[in-house]
């Protein structure tokens, strides 16, 4: 699976999980396996706004482009960042939401 990300400034933050054909998106289930080799399943086709652009099997993998959350102080590696292979199920490592960490004031 090969995952690109398209950068957006918001307050809401993902988590991200991959089991197959499966995505994980803060805990909402999309399963790509009945797209076909060669098929294109549109962003329009898709019930989410996690997703920035269509789904595509190509060679066997499936590409897929997810909007990348970033705070105001999000490093250059969120702000303009790589796309993903994965091989390998489990967590998608996310480029970091800020430079530094959100302090939750909510324990003052």
């Amino acid at each position: 699976m090969v995952i690109n990300f398209s950068p957006v400034r918001m307050s809401e933050q993902v988590m991200v999980d991959r089991e197959g054909d499966v995505l994980r998106i803060n805990g909402e289930v999309f399963d790509f396996g009945p797209l076909l080799e060669g098929a294109t399943l549109p962003v329009d086709a898709i019930a989410s706004e996690w997703f920035a652009g269509s789904v595509d099997r190509i060679g066997g993998e499936l590409h897929i482009t997810l909007a990348l959350p970033h705070g105001a102080d999000a490093p250059e590696e969120t702000r303009f960042p790589q796309p993903i292979i994965m091989d390998f199920d489990g967590a998608v490592p996310l480029p970091p939401y800020n430079a530094q960490p959100v302090e939750d004031s909510s324990d003052e």
